[in-house]
């Protein structure tokens, strides 16, 4: 008798994962995400993705309005088959349910912030955006490194076409009047 050195969740089912396996699959590794019915695993954060995110993290604490609050490492189910972690969310504070809740509803997300890595490009830039739109979450982030600064991106969702319109590019400062005010240095 041979003893697989494999978890068995390494053979997908026939048809995928769902976004409840998340919360019943043993040991999986951290920030692991479902995309299309398929487990990914994400490779460890650089320094300006650890830095970016704690600093758009403390802008935003500051920044929310009162029944908003701010989470990182949370995942957001979009359906069925997709669960994505954002590096960011701001969720309407009446979501938070109950002490060991794993995942938000689209519903409860007003903006979802990406943090692109190298390994993550494509579904940074492609793949959850269109996801994010299609589930209705009004605002979207996607942060790029220009020489190790960050640019942000901002999206706004059309509610004519379904997906996300370039609200801004934002270099130095991150200026915004919606979803709320926000005024932070990108340096």
């Amino acid at each position: 008798m041979s003893i697989d050195p494999y978890p068995d969740w390494i053979r997908p089912p026939a048809g995928g994962y769902t976004a409840d396996d998340l919360d019943r699959l043993p040991d999986l590794p951290p920030h692991t995400e479902l995309i299309d019915g398929s487990l990914v695993f994400v490779s460890p954060r650089t320094k300006f993705h650890v830095r970016t995110i704690r600093a758009l993290e403390h802008a935003l604490l500051a920044a929310v309005p009162v029944g908003w609050e701010v989470w990182r490492e949370m995942t957001v189910k979009l359906d069925a088959r997709n669960r994505p972690e954002p590096d960011l969310v701001v969720v309407d504070e009446r979501s938070d349910t109950r002490p060991d809740q794993t995942f938000f509803l689209p519903g409860d997300v007003l903006l979802a912030v990406e943090v692109v890595s190298e390994e993550s490009r494509e579904r940074d830039r492609d793949t959850k955006p269109r996801k994010y739109a299609a589930a209705g979450i009004p605002h979207f982030w996607r942060v790029e490194s220009d020489e190790g600064r960050p640019v942000v991106y901002v999206y706004e969702l059309d509610p004519a076409t379904g997906g996300y319109g370039v609200a801004g590019i934002h270099h130095k400062v991150l200026k915004l009047d919606r979803p709320f005010p926000v005024d932070v240095e990108l340096a």
